[in-house]
């Protein structure tokens, strides 16, 4: 057996990948407190003249870009196998997050802006959690369904439908449940928005991360192509599309 007794090793591709998903993942959850402003040229109905963001929007939509690249390469099993082991790593955040909070404060950043800053409440949490799981799981289905349909031609459209569809769910489960839903059962009301508000929200970033799925199509070919050619030992171009 090579390598000392070991199997084999792990494709290069395959690590980088999952590292990038559990990577982006991490700093979503992290950066989820801050809103981002986007100015728009001009105003747009239902989202106004500006698209108002959660800092995660910034790192998320690349999960999908990792995990799309992760299915093209490994197959459908490996894929719901990274997204549901990342599912549980984020319990593993959660729980070291919320370790730090209430350990003695020995100094440094003060206590009180610290756990404001990292410490999301039950609505952030259970709203990205559930959309989290829905979102990442419905992308490799129909992803794969995609795959199927098309005999593995069309990689583009695998993954613009796959992320699109899963985006959409995404967006309308975490700001329904975390700022109408719960809200509304009596949890933590003060985050409760008026439906306007709500849609402004929804519909602003589905426009953002729809528009990332379309510009990340181009790296998606690229990342690809790579571990193609490095793993099978051809041309980093070859087999992209199928």
């Amino acid at each position: 057996m090579p390598d000392g007794g070991y199997r084999r090793s792990l494709p290069v591709g395959a690590v980088a990948l999952a590292a990038l998903f559990v990577t982006a993942l991490v700093t979503a959850q992290v950066t989820a407190a801050k809103l981002i402003a986007v100015p728009l040229p001009a105003s747009l109905p239902v989202v106004g003249a500006s698209i108002l963001l959660p800092g995660a929007s910034v790192a998320y939509p690349l999960t999908f870009f990792a995990s799309d690249c992760y299915a093209e390469l490994y197959g459908k099993r490996p894929a719901q196998v990274l997204v549901n082991v990342a599912f549980g790593m984020n319990f593993v955040l959660l729980a070291l997050v919320g370790l730090i909070i209430v350990a003695p404060h020995g100094g440094g950043v003060p206590q009180e802006t610290f756990a404001t800053t990292l410490g999301a409440s039950l609505n952030i949490v259970v709203g990205s959690l559930l959309a989290y799981l829905v979102s990442q799981n419905w992308d490799v289905v129909v992803f794969h369904r995609l795959r199927d349909y098309t005999a593995g031609e069309a990689l583009w459209l695998r993954n613009v439908g796959s992320t699109a569809t899963s985006q959409a769910l995404d967006t309308v489960l975490f700001v329904g449940v975390a700022f109408a839903v719960l809200p509304a059962l009596g949890v933590n009301p003060g985050l409760g928005l008026p439906l306007a508000a709500v849609a402004a929200l929804m519909v602003g970033q589905y426009l953002v991360k729809l528009l990332v799925a379309v510009l990340d199509t181009p790296f998606v070919y690229l990342v690809v192509g790579l571990a193609r050619g490095r793993e099978d030992g051809g041309s980093p171009g070859n087999g992209t599309d199928r």
